[in-house]
């Protein structure tokens, strides 16, 4: 489900400006249509965890800048995860097997 700007600040409880300046930090990353910008759900999360650090826990700017980096970095491994286990035809609750017996020397 896409979004417009204006839905989106009013379900991300953001003005304008704090906006603009999130997306000049690119600590979010709208979709763009000729007109306008769009978002999506995982934007809205991604707001509020971003006003979470700053107004709930107090993290700076360059601070929420880690984190997001971070989490981002964490997503792109779960997909490759993902991935791997596809490509193996694994299940993901057989991750510690596969791994487990990959990391055993042979006997």
């Amino acid at each position: 489900m896409t979004l417009t700007k204006l839905d989106f600040l009013a379900r991300a409880d953001l003005d304008h400006r704090t906006l603009e300046i999130w997306i000049e930090e690119e600590w979010l990353s709208p979709g763009r249509t000729r007109d306008d910008l769009v978002f999506s759900e995982a934007d809205i999360a991604r707001a509020r965890l971003i006003r979470d650090l700053i107004d709930d826990m107090g993290v700076n700017a360059p601070g929420v800048g880690v984190a997001l980096h971070l989490l981002d970095q964490l997503h792109g491994l779960r997909q490759a995860m993902a991935e791997l286990l596809k490509s193996r035809g694994a299940r993901a609750d057989s991750v510690a097997e596969i791994f487990s017996s990959e990391d055993q020397p042979s006997r």
